[in-house]
Order: C-alpha cells, then structure tokens, then sequence
C-alpha cells in the first residue's frame, strides 16, 4: 500500500484515501453525504455551522467532518444516535432564528460561504459577519459594493436562500425549472454553466414593453429570411398590441444559372424565405428598423446572426447561434436550426414548400416555431402547438394566401400561393 493513503472505516465501509483528506470528503466515496451548510469544497473550511457532526470511535467527543483530517484506522459513524441526535439539536437552535420572512437576512444562518467567496476567490472582501450573537448579520463595506465580475455567484452558494439574484426574485422556484448542464460560450476558459428555460421572463418582459394587452408598446422584429414561414407568423403575432416594425437583410451575391435549365440559376438573393417573410408583414427596410430599434420600448431578433444594433429597450434573441451582438440580450432562447425541424419556406415564385427534421435538436434546443408558441401562451394568446404542423394550420386560417394549406397538400413538391392577397394587420 502507498505510504501516501490512509485507511479508515465510515459507517462500515473500509476505505484506502489521500492523507489530508478530509472526513467529510472520505465520507462520499463511502456514498455516506454527511449534512453540512458552511461547507463548499472549494472554499476555506470555517466550520461555524456545526451540521457536519459524526462520531469518530476513541475521540472524547463527537468531531465536524468538514475540518478533521482522516487517520490510519479510523473509525467513523455518521448515523450513529449520538450524531444524529447533535445535528438535530444544532438544526434546531439554527431554525431558532430563522423566521420564514420577507426580509431576506432572516433566513441567513452566518455559514460565511458568501464571505469567504467574496475574501479567497474574487479577492474582494467586501462581505463581512456583522455585529454579534442572534443580532448578526452579513454586512457589506461601507465603502463597497457586491459588484464584482463574479459576486452572482454567492446566490448560488447560499445554502439556504438567504442571498436571492434580483433577476429571479419571486420568479419562480428552483426546482420547478427545467435544467440542461452546458459550457459557457462568453471566452476561452470553458466554464460549466446550466441552461434554464426562460419563456415566462421573456413574457414579463414583453407585458412590460406595452404587449400585455393596453398597447402602446413600440417594438421591432429583426428576423432573419432563413426562418421558417411557421416561426415569422408565430413571432408576429407576440406583437399583437405593439406599435411594431419587422424586417430582414438580405444577403446579396453573384447569380450563376445552370446552363440548358431554364429558370434555374442560384439566385443572388441568399434569403430563401424573403418571399414569405414579405406575405406576413416582414419588409426590406432593414435599415430603418435599425434606427427604429434605438429608442423602441422592446426588439426582437430572430435568428440573426450578423447583429450589430444598440436599443434603449429590452433585448431578446432567440437563435441557433450566439453572436457577439446579442451577448448582452435581457434572454437568449436557444432554438434548432433548419436541419433539426420541421418547417415551410415560400421561394421566390411564391411557391410553399416543406422541409423535415433530420436529427434531433441537442441539448435545450427547441423548435423556433414551439418557442414561440409557448410564449404566445404564457401571454395567455394562444394554445400551445404539438408540431409543426398544427402551426401551419394555424396560419393558414389566419393569412390569406396560405389558406385551406396543409402540410398533407404540400406534401414533396410544395403548392404555389395565391398571388395578390393582402397581409392582415
């Protein structure tokens, strides 16, 4: 056996660990978590709180696991009655003072993870204990602000909801969030984040630009023409109410026809659904709702990559990749790309044509045209649709040139619109 491992028992588990560890560590590869709150293994070991509490055979009294060190032949018991019995006399005195309250330093049980963060991770000392016995709190500088880079994540390392993101407030419960782990897109280091969905604050956000019915709101789509015909309808309507502008930039390059086919070419417009963004509403203008974004209430981007646009409103962004643009966007929707669903596009004969999913979309990734129909419900418009094709149903009884369609008619080689017909408001 290395001189470098230890040997002890937890709960009656015979383990060979580091010397050094901790017990509250050597405890989790006997699959024993011992209760804790001021313990983070990422930060300085305090011990304050005094949840970690096991019984270590020959010691006089019972130990902390976060701060006692493993020894050759030790013994531990975590479920012992004597242990157990001193972790709920500690809970007991904690909930002493721990009112359910609308004043959040209430529920505060002074495990210090804040503080330490604050002093040996973000080098900010800002966080302090302040006064003393049932009268102490976490205290701030008075010369200071909790505004590092990176003090958001005290929220995350508060055991007991104490310290609350401002954001989230009253938003939601944690456990009734759907969550997805990812990595952080924003530099190079990589870090592990998780992705929350997070259409009811995209739903707040457009009831507090004027779109929750009074109108009044002024708002502006920027969409891309490589959206599908079910997502520009869906996203037109969440301005119902809006004094609204929509429009998309077209990407122009060199027309090469194929020799010997007539009517054949690919076609210097890269926008294969220019024509049926201009059957919702959707113009050419792009550059006039860049200006029209700068002091609209609320803007739109969907799907847009090349986005370059300051507004004095909130910024949503709902697309399949994040450009450097839409880094600072109120939310980010992460949607599938053409590849991985179902959708329609109209060309430039005015012709609707399909195209299908062909691999599933990763991660929390979801159909342009289910996100938006989830927001139109969380806005209490509209139902939300099953598919794809529930929502071409839905425009066709709503916009007059795709009536009585399906994608059953559409089938594999698509159906020519009728030509002329207006675009409802």
């Amino acid at each position: 056996m290395p001189d470098d491992l230890i040997n002890l028992t937890i709960d009656g588990v015979p383990l060979s660990v580091p010397k050094g560890m901790l017990v509250i560590e050597a405890a989790k590869q006997a699959g024993v978590l011992v209760p804790h709150y001021c313990y983070h293994p990422g930060l300085p070991v305090a011990g304050v709180c005094r949840m970690c509490l096991v019984e270590i055979e020959k010691a006089p009294k019972l130990q902390i696991a976060c701060a006692t060190q493993v020894a050759e032949g030790m013994v531990v018991r975590t479920q012992s009655p004597q242990a157990k019995d001193a972790r709920m006399g500690v809970l007991e005195l904690l909930l002493i003072n721990h009112p359910d309250v609308l004043y959040v330093p209430n529920r505060c049980i002074l495990c210090t993870r804040c503080v330490r963060f604050m002093e040996d991770i973000a080098q900010e000392p800002v966080l302090n204990v302040s006064e003393r016995g049932d009268r102490a709190y976490i205290g701030v500088h008075p010369e200071a602000r909790l505004d590092h880079p990176w003090a958001g994540n005290v929220v995350d390392l508060c055991p007991v909801g104490s310290l609350l993101s401002k954001d989230f407030l009253h938003k939601a419960r944690a456990w009734e969030l759907d969550k997805t782990a990812s990595v952080c897109t924003g530099c190079s280091q990589g870090c592990n984040v998780t992705l929350d969905e997070a259409l009811e604050r995209v739903a707040a956000l457009l009831r507090g630009a004027g779109g929750g019915g009074g109108g009044g709101g002024t708002a502006v789509a920027l969409v891309s023409p490589r959206a599908s015909t079910e997502a520009l309808f869906l996203a037109r309507e969440l301005f119902a109410g809006f004094d609204w502008t929509g429009a998309f930039q077209v990407v122009m390059g060199e027309e090469a026809p194929l020799a010997g086919v007539p009517n054949l070419a690919l076609r210097a417009e890269r926008a294969p659904n220019g024509a049926g963004a201009e059957l919702l509403g959707y113009t050419r203008d792009y550059a006039a709702a860049l200006r029209a974004a700068e002091s609209a209430a609320l803007l739109f981007v969907l799907d847009e990559p090349e986005l370059s646009v300051r507004t004095a409103g909130a910024l949503i962004y709902a697309g399949t990749v994040l450009p450097d643009g839409a880094r600072d966007a109120h939310v980010v929707l992460p949607l599938a790309n053409v590849a991985e669903e179902d959708g329609t596009y109209v060309n430039r004969d005015g012709r609707a044509q399909r195209y299908f999913q062909a691999k599933p979309a990763p991660g929390m990734a979801r159909p342009a045209w289910w996100v938006l129909a989830e927001l139109g419900a969380a806005l209490g418009r509209s139902r939300p649709l099953g598919s794809a094709a529930e929502a071409f149903e839905r425009l066709a009884t709503t916009v007059e040139p795709f009536r009585g369609l399906s994608y059953a008619e559409l089938a594999l080689t698509g159906r020519r619109l009728s030509p002329g017909a207006a675009v409802p408001a």
